[in-house]
């Protein structure tokens, strides 16, 4: 029972810090002090060691020897080799999901740009994110791949910490509508097509964001 306990306090810790991390409440760099990040959430800090293990997992934080645990800091050339692995993965699991998903599939893809965009519009950056993120990791699972859903896996909270943080919420909506209608015309050379174009953008906002991050710490 204290073990279950225990595991069900640092997934929450984990998910705490993990949604910290993403929004940029807790910036590259930061110090992730185990009695602090006990005492504010409310819980001891055997929990709070086993998030911080389950977020160096993930990649998003570095353990140091001897000193405390830090948010993890991306270079640019971090960058660009993710946005290789990622154009080539996402470009493979779209392609797969325009052959293979059915309309119920494409449906909720649909119901994703919709949140996407009416959060957008409403000017909840972080719902519009979230959906946009969705739309993404969704596509992925509707290739009905196992060994490409189990690579995204492992990488999917780096991804989003990199790429997530976009500002054109509505312009992003607009080119998710236009790739699934793609996928609806079962259109597979347009998808090859607009999926690394749309990713790249993604990539050229996330280098400005990360240079001038850079640029501010000197």
């Amino acid at each position: 029972m204290l073990e279950r306990i225990t595991g069900l306090e640092s997934s929450r810790v984990a998910d705490a810090l993990r949604d910290d991390i993403m929004l940029g409440r807790r910036e590259p760099g930061s110090r992730l002090i185990e009695r602090d990040i006990a005492a504010e959430l409310q819980v001891s800090r055997l929990p709070v060691r086993e998030a911080i293990k389950a977020l160096v997992a993930d990649g998003i934080v570095v353990a140091r020897p001897r000193s405390w645990a830090v948010v993890r800091e991306f270079s640019v050339q971090d960058l660009q080799d993710f946005a290789e692995v990622r154009s080539a993965m996402e470009t493979l699991a779209f392609v797969l999901a325009t052959q293979r998903a059915d309309e119920s599939a494409l449906a909720l893809l649909e119901s994703l740009i919709d949140d996407e965009e009416a959060s957008a519009r409403s000017g909840d950056a972080v719902a519009s994110r979230q959906a946009s993120a969705m739309f993404h990791i969704t596509a992925v699972e509707l290739a009905q791949n196992a060994m490409l859903t189990e690579l995204a896996a492992s990488l999917v909270t780096r991804l989003r910490w990199l790429f997530g943080q976009h500002d054109e919420l509505e312009e992003m909506a607009v080119q998710h509508r236009d790739i699934l209608r793609a996928m609806r015309e079962r259109d597979v050379e347009a998808i090859k097509v607009m999926i690394p174009a749309h990713l790249d953008e993604g990539r050229l906002a996330a280098e400005q964001r990360l240079r001038a991050r850079h640029d501010e710490n000197g």
